[in-house]
C-alpha cells in the first residue's frame, strides 16, 4: 500500500515536472505515422508545429481536429492546455 501511494505521487510529480519543462504533458506515438500528445499552459502553435514535425520526421502533417494551422508568417492557432491533440503525417 505505501509503494503504490509512493508511486503515484511521483508519478503526479514527474508529470507536473514534465508538464513544466518540456510543454507535453503526455506523448504516445499513435499507429499509422500519427503522434498524439496534450501541451501545458501557455503552450502556442508554433511550439506544436516544430514538435510535430520533430517527431514525425517531415513537414508534411496536419493537426486532426485543425487546431494549428500553417499561414505566412508561421503556424497558428489556440491550442488548450491538457486537450489530447492528434498531428498525422501526410
Amino acid at each position: 500500500m505505501r509503494f503504490t501511494s509512493f508511486l503515484l505521487a511521483f508519478i503526479t510529480i514527474f508529470d507536473r515536472y514534465c508538464c513544466g519543462q518540456e510543454n507535453v504533458c503526455t506523448n504516445s506515438t499513435v499507429a499509422n505515422g500519427c503522434v498524439q500528445f496534450s501541451v501545458s499552459s501557455g503552450t502556442g502553435c508554433a511550439w506544436m508545429c516544430q514538435y510535430c514535425a520533430n517527431q514525425l520526421g517531415t513537414n508534411n502533417y496536419y493537426f486532426t481536429d485543425g487546431v494549428c494551422t500553417y499561414e505566412t508568417g508561421g503556424c497558428t492557432g489556440n491550442p488548450v492546455a491538457g486537450k489530447q491533440y492528434t498531428c498525422c503525417s501526410i
